[in-house]
């Protein structure tokens, strides 16, 4: 089992996919849903393509987190 961080980008007319911890594996989607199911199956592919090439798969290091920073509105 292998486990990759995607990260979701809205663009103005679908959302695209990619993982930082496996360059040039991307998908798009016209849904959140939609591309997380087709980068599912990229990854699935990618992966598979790489053990196929003995390519050693990569060991996950990417996180993400959300951070609060509160700033103050100067003119409030």
């Amino acid at each position: 089992m292998y486990r990759f961080l995607i990260i979701i980008e809205k663009s103005t007319e679908n959302y695209g996919a990619y993982s930082p911890d496996l360059p040039g594996c991307v998908a798009v989607g016209d849904t959140p849903e939609e591309v997380e199911k087709n980068m599912h199956e990229a990854i699935k592919i990618h992966v598979q393509g790489m053990i196929e090439d003995h390519e050693p798969i990569p060991t996950p290091h990417t996180t993400a987190r959300y951070l609060d920073i509160p700033i103050s509105d100067p003119a409030a």
